[in-house]
């Protein structure tokens, strides 16, 4: 048995909210035991359509990677997996409709999703403006800002998982009559503390920026233009909001969509609260990380690509089997989330990494092995989807998602020439035959890589933190063709 060890900071933090606690308050296992209750509970989806002796043999590898520190899920499943809450998603999108049965409904679904430690993002683009006439009551709106008030003021009070604080991705089509309200709701220093903020931006408003032409804000259910201005004066009002407070940020919504592998099931139109999964209404997706640090080599000096093959293939099968023994906190989300079966898998470590090798974070080789690393991940976390599909039914999203008539759509951006030293391994990027290819940012600090979509989906993004963290969301079996051998059971994330 692998022995755990632990820095102060991290038993630190594993005894303030993690370690199970009795009625008392008083802490009633070890870390050990932890990782123990986790494997145990995440195992369990092996018996959908294996036998016990395998669901043993798993819970003992994923046991194993965890104790290691080569691979840890996100906060919920450490949190909840084995016990009686069982609720082990981190990242939810709900939607808020225009009357106020809906909006308090997803108020309540946000406090039930909080409360078990996940995370919500909201579009409140659907909502009327302020001063707009109610006629049912002889009023007037409210707007959206007033509403998001009333959900920052509820996370307040309510501690994630009864542990840590609640988040919120608020997001506004710059297109709404309230965007200028939205953009400045932050610079008081005061309110929607608990929310992050972001204007859905389109193509054409961002064209109209360039031009500095005018464009039009239009009521959202009535479809009617209620005023015009100028783009460039919009957009200099957001930039000077993210500059004071940093926020807001932009959603741009138009390449989202333009990626979204289900659209025949709707758009996307906010992601969770840090922006790195977009996700459609009622989605939930679950995280993990591969830790980097520990993908080298015995002299740290290169990495170890088989190492990093095996660590991705046990990350996306512990992810994929979170979503068949994941308690919902509501029937919407299980039907969303099961549809499409989303996980995000992600990376840790990657600085301390880079120290190890020799190399700066601020340099060129630094972007070459960010590339080449998320390359390797990408590439056998869906040859390991892939083959997760082979013995499962095909999604229920499946048929009509956004494929070619080769099965898959592949995004690239340009391989570096040659790769630095400790990644000969690894080989360049290879764009399928007769595969369209769809342009990309290329800003040097996006390390986008071979987003490829077959029978799984990737998206990545970027977290705000000293750490480089890259996510892949995984959408399994999208183009299996016919009638499965076997249905699988409840499948939960």
């Amino acid at each position: 048995m692998r022995r755990l060890e632990l820095s102060d900071n991290a038993l630190a933090v594993l005894t303030s909210r993690y370690l199970r606690r009795d009625h008392l308050l008083n802490i009633v296992e070890s870390p050990a035991e932890l990782l123990g209750r986790v494997a145990g509970h995440v195992a369990r989806a092996e018996l959908i359509s294996g036998t016990p002796a395998q669901a043993g043999q798993w819970e003992e590898i994923f046991l194993d990677t965890m104790t290691a520190r080569d691979f840890l899920p996100n906060s919920p499943t450490l949190m909840n997996a084995g016990t009686p809450l069982r609720q082990l998603s981190a990242c939810f999108v709900i939607p808020v409709e225009d009357t106020m049965e809906d909006i308090f409904e997803a108020l309540k679904l946000m406090a039930l999703v909080q409360r078990s430690g996940g995370g919500t993002g909201f579009s409140f683009s659907g909502l009327r403006p302020a001063s707009d006439p109610i006629f049912s009551t002889g009023g007037e709106a409210s707007g959206p800002v007033s509403f998001m008030k009333i959900f920052d003021c509820t996370t307040t009070y309510i501690k994630q998982g009864g542990k840590r604080r609640g988040a919120n991705m608020g997001v506004l089509r710059v297109d709404h009559p309230d965007i200028l309200d939205f953009v400045r709701a932050k610079t008081d220093g005061q309110a929607l503390q608990n929310f992050n903020l972001s204007v859905g931006v389109t193509d054409a408003f961002m064209e109209a920026v360039a031009q500095n032409a005018w464009y039009d804000l239009v009521h959202p259910a009535r479809g009617r233009v209620r005023s015009r201005v100028r783009a460039g004066d919009v957009f200099q009002e957001i930039v000077q909001a993210a500059w004071e407070t940093g926020d807001p940020g932009l959603l741009f919504m138009d390449a989202v969509n333009r990626a979204n592998p289900t659209p025949h099931v709707g758009p996307i139109e906010a992601t969770n609260p840090c922006g790195e999964i977009p996700l459609l209404d009622y989605e939930s997706c679950n995280l993990g990380s591969l830790n980097l640090a520990h993908m080298l080599d015995r002299e740290g000096t290169k990495i170890d690509a088989a190492k990093l093959r095996s660590t991705v293939q046990k990350g996306v099968r512990f992810l994929d089997n979170v979503i068949s023994v994941n308690r919902y906190p509501a029937k919407e989300i299980q039907a969303a989330t099961e549809g499409n079966r989303k996980i995000g898998l992600g990376v840790m470590g990657f600085s301390e990494m880079l120290i190890r090798m020799g190399i700066s974070y601020a340099s060129p080789d630094a972007e070459k092995v960010a590339s080449h690393v998320m390359k390797a991940i990408n590439d056998e976390a869906l040859r390991t989807s892939q083959e997760l599909a082979g013995s499962a039914a095909p999604i229920p999203t499946g048929r009509g998602a956004f494929t070619t008539n080769r099965g898959f759509l592949s995004v690239m951006r340009p391989v570096p020439p040659s790769p630095p030293p400790g990644l000969s391994a690894l080989s360049p990027i290879q764009r399928p035959a007769s595969s369209p290819c769809l342009p990309l940012p290329t800003d040097s600090n996006m390390f986008w890589k071979a987003m490829i979509w077959r029978r799984s989906t990737p998206c990545s993004g970027r977290l705000p933190t000293d750490t480089i963290w890259i996510r892949s969301a995984w959408w399994r079996r999208l183009s299996r063709k016919g009638p499965s051998r076997r249905r699988r059971g409840s499948r939960r994330q």
